[in-house]
């Protein structure tokens, strides 16, 4: 089957990896301030096994937004979601009642659940392929590429 669009987008918010990455470094300074320097890390100090789990705990969330990705590929047949490492959903065309591009307003990042659009995917950006399935349930995908979506797409 012919794609007839394909997108790949990653989180590359500067303000976004700001924050995460000073979130991360403030439990690796309490580590080196408290196991290293042996002072304690504010006036009621965790225990160095706490520590250590927070600085793991934010390493890990830092990971999670590096590999993070979402996949969107339109065909003739199906839409193909993909939000690395976490889910994968695939949406046959005779299953969508309608579609359309919106701007909507912001719903957060990552995958949302329960929104007034239904399930959101979105990396970044306001603006989206809406769809409406046939089992009433409403689904969003985010895109950086409008245009393109709105030329290549056949849109119910």
């Amino acid at each position: 089957m012919r794609t007839q669009f394909h997108e790949k987008q990653k989180f590359t918010q500067w303000w976004l990896w700001l924050i995460l990455i000073v979130v991360a470094l403030i439990p690796v300074y309490g580590i080196y301030n408290q196991v290293i320097q042996e002072e304690d890390f504010g006036d009621k100090p965790m225990s160095n096994s706490s520590l250590f789990a927070t600085a793991i705990i934010s390493v890990i969330i830092l990971l999670l937004f590096w590999f993070s990705k979402l996949e969107t590929t339109i065909d003739q047949k199906q839409i193909r979601i993909k939000f690395s490492p976490f889910t994968t959903r695939v949406v046959e065309w005779k299953g969508v009642k309608s579609a359309k591009v919106i701007r909507y307003s912001f719903v957060g990042y990552g995958i949302r659940l329960f929104t007034k659009y239904g399930t959101v995917y979105n990396i970044k950006g306001d603006e989206g392929l809406a769809l409406e399935l046939n089992n009433g349930k409403e689904l969003l995908v985010g895109t950086q590429k409008m245009e393109e979506v709105v030329g290549n797409v056949y849109l119910c």
